[in-house]
């Protein structure tokens, strides 16, 4: 039997807390190879470099572990790995852990889960790990754990075609974790407001800010079960057609 083999990312750059205890968590599964951001990309989305080149280049930064820096987005990663890779294909495709939350409707603009859909639209298991703390300096320690519990389970059962998991840890210790919840996306909105400032020429320039909020009270969600102790597992997909309107949107005389 062939070794396994993870083709590894994220969002926050090759040199975040995060990726090191990604890879930490999974160095024994199987033989790794990184393409990660050369910085940070967080907030990208599922975007791609149309109008300028990328540069992919070698990097001793991980030791012993193949590893390339990448001056494009974390889509752009997981293509190019694919592509040095060539006929080869990957096993599974991990991104993460990110530094914060991942929760609810912030996929759309997330570099770490847009590289984990863009693992399952090349057929290949993905998943993408987040602990909801911001800092530079997080503790990842319980995070590898749940990393190599849901990483070795995915290994083992598969999953469904066209589909990834979005994996959020909360920022508490272990002992007060609850358990892990297999859920469903909550619904929640960023109330956008801007930070209207001028720069030393009296020039405008603004900062995007605002909060994050929940727009249901519903129970079964992973933002209910995140702010209650429990790691969540949001089962992904790219299909982004809303079915049921599918009949009735036929029913227009057009």
């Amino acid at each position: 039997m062939s070794e396994l083999l993870i083709l590894i990312t994220n969002d926050d750059g090759y040199s975040s807390k995060g990726i090191k205890a990604l890879i930490n968590a999974v160095k024994n599964l199987g033989k790794i190879l990184i393409v990660a951001p050369d910085s940070p990309q967080s907030g990208m989305g599922h975007a791609i470099s149309v109008n300028k080149p990328i540069r992919c280049y070698k990097t001793n930064f991980f030791d012993s572990v193949e590893a390339y820096c990448c001056t494009g987005t974390p889509v752009d990663c997981i293509k190019m790995g694919l592509y040095l890779l060539k006929d080869k294909k990957p096993d599974l495709i991990l991104s993460g852990i990110n530094h914060g939350s991942n929760v609810s409707t912030n996929i759309l603009y997330s570099g770490t889960m847009s590289a984990a859909v863009e693992g399952a639209l090349s057929g290949i298991p993905s998943v993408g790990y987040s602990l909801t703390d911001y800092s530079d300096d997080a503790d990842f320690q319980y995070s590898e754990k749940i990393v190599q519990i849901i990483s070795k389970k995915v290994i083992k059962e598969g999953l469904k075609k066209g589909t990834c998991l979005n994996v959020n840890i909360p920022n508490i210790k272990e002992n007060q974790i609850k358990g892990i919840k297999v859920c469903r996306q909550g619904r929640a909105f960023w109330d956008d407001t801007f930070d209207h400032r001028k720069d030393p020429l009296g020039k405008d320039y603004y900062w995007l800010t605002g909060s994050f909020s929940s727009k249901e009270q519903a129970l079964d969600t992973d933002i209910n079960y995140l702010e209650n102790n429990y790691v969540t597992i949001v089962p992904t997909q790219f299909d982004m057609t809303c079915h049921d309107s599918v009949d009735e949107l036929k029913k227009w005389k057009l």
